[in-house]
């Protein structure tokens, strides 16, 4: 894992887990592979533009503009937060608390790329992702993201023990919850093993009105409190 070092992100409970960011090596080398497949990409729409002269050439730069602005921001959304060249190298990018990334933190991450890369000197990128703990650049910093290594980024999301609540299903939330809600359960949920059904239960009770949950009712009754929200929180880690 080279130099690289790791991060604590503290849970509402007090209980600290560990991120591992991915240093510049591995970075780079997900970044090359991106920019290999975003310039085939302009390469074939070149091609099919010259096939269709003057016709195609609209067509082929505003292809282009989103190739060019928009690869990384659609595979972050569509693919939790995976480009081609991250898959490859096992990278992730995830919020500084270790949740999925969401569309407004790629968007601000991505558009300032170009603040990292300006008049294409690279080495500024690479100054700022070597002088901090985190290895983030300008982005990272300004959208609250990390790039981790994806088997690492994993421990950040809840990972529930073997038992009956293992087996619950992802459950819409009654409303959209803030992103400090979110935080707040998916904190929970990773941390569920070592509370126990009991002190989960305590610590879920006072929001059981905002989540939804009733005691009688039809979908959320014959779950405990902790593990409707369990439910809940699988709706952003992806767990099944």
């Amino acid at each position: 894992m080279e130099a690289d070092t790791t991060l604590g992100a503290l849970t509402p409970e007090g209980i600290e887990y560990t991120l591992h960011p991915a240093g510049l090596a591995a970075r780079g080398t997900a970044y090359a592979i991106d920019a290999a497949v975003q310039w085939t990409a302009v390469f074939v729409l070149y091609l099919a533009a010259e096939s269709l002269r003057w016709s195609g050439v609209w067509a082929f730069f505003l292809a282009l503009f989103v190739i060019e602005w928009f690869y990384h921001v659609i595979c972050d959304i569509f693919f939790r937060g995976q480009s081609l060249g991250k898959k490859a190298a096992s990278l992730r990018v995830v919020r500084r608390d270790g949740s999925p990334v969401d569309a407004a933190s790629s968007f601000l991450r991505n558009l300032l790329r170009f603040a990292d890369t300006f008049l294409s000197l690279y080495h500024i990128a690479c100054v700022i992702i070597c002088a901090n703990r985190g290895f983030r650049r300008i982005g990272d910093f300004a959208a609250g993201t990390l790039v981790v290594y994806s088997s690492a980024a994993r421990f950040a999301v809840p990972r529930l023990r073997p038992d009956a609540d293992s087996a619950v299903e992802a459950i819409a939330p009654p409303r959209p919850l803030r992103f400090e809600e979110k935080e707040a359960l998916i904190a929970l949920a990773g941390r569920y093993a070592l509370l126990g059904r009991r002190r989960a239960d305590e610590i879920v009770k006072p929001w059981t009105d905002a989540l939804g949950w009733q005691p009688f009712s039809e979908e959320s009754g014959a779950l405990s409190p902790s593990a409707y929200a369990l439910g809940i929180a699988k709706n952003w880690t992806g767990e099944r």
